[in-house]
């Protein structure tokens, strides 16, 4: 029985193939520690995106603050989705962003935006 030349390094290349991934599936990832953010949350004292008020004045301020967000297309996806409340001029950010410069632009986007008189940056950086 004749084998084809490429046989043999097709087999190593499957055999390699699978003993990583069966390597990859026994690895078990590195446990999350979000212990600090889960407290800070449980605590309720910021609020959350369900604490939007919903009147007209405060859901068009929302938007503002939204759109001038989204408008700038240097920002991670991740700045354009932070959580935003927004009510009364005071405008609360929560949610991860790529860096600390983000950070920082973020907020200085938010603070630049009519009708803001406060920005409270609780953005936590992605790692």
């Amino acid at each position: 029985m004749k084998h084809s030349p490429l046989l043999a390094p097709l087999l190593c290349v499957l055999a390699g193939v699978s003993i990583a991934s069966v390597q990859a599936q026994t690895t078990p990832p590195a446990a999350a520690d979000n212990t600090a953010v889960n407290k800070r949350d449980q605590a309720h004292v910021a609020p959350f995106p369900s604490d939007q008020p919903n009147n007209a004045a405060d859901v068009k301020f929302a938007a503002s603050v939204r759109s001038a967000l989204v408008k700038d297309k240097t920002l991670s996806t991740k700045a354009h989705n932070v959580k935003l409340v927004a009510s009364a001029g005071v405008v609360t950010l929560r949610g991860p962003v790529a860096s600390a410069e983000e950070k920082a632009k973020v907020e200085q986007i938010v603070g630049a935006v009519s009708g803001v008189t406060s920005v409270d940056n609780q953005l936590d950086i992605a790692h």
